[in-house]
């Protein structure tokens, strides 16, 4: 078994050592600039993100479904890790346990472990901190009279933790460098689209100026987790927007989601950054050069579902984002054989990553790798075998044995040395 390095928020554990490192204030500049391709790593590397619900109804209960090796959803899960084998993994809706106990026994007991004649797989870095799901707000945030519940907390959920995040990584962690933002203010955000209440003159005023003044932007957090590669440092943009449903006519988690979004296109964007603060109070975005991927369940389809319109666009279209666009033959066939609103979407569904009602709002694309323009792609796929494929119940019905997300990956060639 591999040494363990866990970050919690900016604390690195090994051994019993815990070292606090100060986050680093990176300050806007120029565009980058592609680094030529005779400087890029002979292999490359495998990027993914993967939505896996391991999510629970009650806090520890999965701390208790991964403390043995039997449980089917985690055995299904942790064997599609195996089989697409990345370097680097984001997983979505992964409760968080404070000291990263949960991720230490899904290592232990499931991806170490072989599932069904794949090859165990070792990710000995790992980076965990806590999600704004489930923590109190302490304000009527849905205005329906009374302050209780998920839908009060600063992101929905049942219990603080609740649909967390998780890094893991075959290659060192930078945990000195690692910034979160889970305590970025919403309103702090230039030209935020805030929610308006139609039922009154006022313009943005669903949330009154003191919830304002405590609103989170994160529905979980974002987190800029720096990996080195052979000597090259690639920022992991990590995220999980809220879904933009399960409100009014306000919209209010749909404008939420697109500035969710949004964050990571100002992140990266020389001049648009300088207004970004992070946990420890350092301010802008990417230096220039940086390398990054931005991965995650964004939540947002470029055509279909019901996301602000150019939600996701914000990222697709960005001039120095690349959109490797990863397909797969079982989105495909699952489109046609289900029907239902998949029938009348205008997207392409080869490029479907999740398999949702078929009555609305379909199968969509949610789930993306997008790397920075000098991380050239060479390969890109999501995991959706067509039912002929033996691998096909690995995607089974959904909660169990597996999750209504696919896994999405994309090798990219990574430059040697710098920063």
């Amino acid at each position: 078994m591999s040494p363990r390095f866990r970050g919690a928020i900016v604390a690195v554990t090994t051994a019993g050592l815990v070292c606090a490192g100060a986050l680093t204030v990176i300050p806007a500049a120029a565009a980058p600039a592609a680094p030529p391709d005779a400087a890029t790593q002979t292999e490359p590397l495998r990027v993914a993100t993967y939505n896996l619900s391991l999510n629970r109804n009650a806090a520890g209960q999965l701390v208790t479904d991964l403390s043995t090796g039997a449980n089917a959803q985690a055995r299904t899960v942790a064997e599609v890790i195996q089989r697409a084998n990345p370097d680097v993994v984001l997983l979505n809706e992964f409760d968080y346990v404070e000291g990263g106990l949960a991720v230490d026994l899904f290592r232990d007991n499931y991806l170490e472990v072989s599932q069904n004649g794949a090859a165990p797989v070792e990710y000995p870095y790992a980076f965990v901190a806590p999600s704004n799901t489930g923590v109190p707000s302490g304000f009527d945030l849905n205005n329906n009279g009374v302050v209780s519940g998920g839908d009060d907390a600063f992101g929905f959920g049942l219990f603080e933790g609740q649909y967390g995040m998780v890094v893991l990584s075959k290659h060192p962690i930078v945990t000195e460098d690692v910034r979160t933002f889970q305590r970025f203010l919403w309103k702090d955000m230039p030209g935020a689209l805030l929610p308006d209440d139609p039922a009154t003159a006022a313009p943005a005023d669903w949330y009154s100026p003191d919830e304002l003044d405590v609103f989170r932007l994160s529905s979980k957090s974002h987190w800029d987790v720096p990996v080195e590669v052979g000597g090259h440092t690639v920022h992991v943009l990590a995220s999980h927007p809220t879904p933009p449903t399960f409100d009014g006519v306000e919209d209010r988690n749909g404008l939420r989601n697109h500035d969710e979004i949004r964050f990571w296109a100002d992140y990266v964007t020389p001049g648009k950054s300088r207004y970004i603060y992070d946990d420890e109070g350092g301010r802008g975005g990417l230096s220039p050069s940086s390398s990054f991927v931005i991965l995650g369940d964004q939540n947002a389809d470029p055509l279909d579902g019901d996301s602000v319109d150019a939600a996701i666009g914000q990222l697709l279209d960005h001039r120095w984002i690349v959109d490797p666009k990863p397909i797969s033959a079982g989105a495909v066939e699952a489109a046609a054989l289900q029907g239902g609103a998949n029938e009348t979407h205008r997207g392409d569904p080869a490029y479907d990553t999740a398999d949702f009602a078929d009555g609305a709002p379909g199968n969509l694309r949610a789930d993306y790798v997008l790397p920075s323009r000098d991380l050239r792609p060479v390969d890109a796929g999501v995991f959706w075998p067509v039912q002929a494929d033996p691998l096909s119940v690995l995607t089974g019905v959904f909660p169990f044995p597996s999750s209504d997300h696919r896994l999405v990956w994309v090798d990219v060639k990574v430059p040697r040395g710098g920063r």
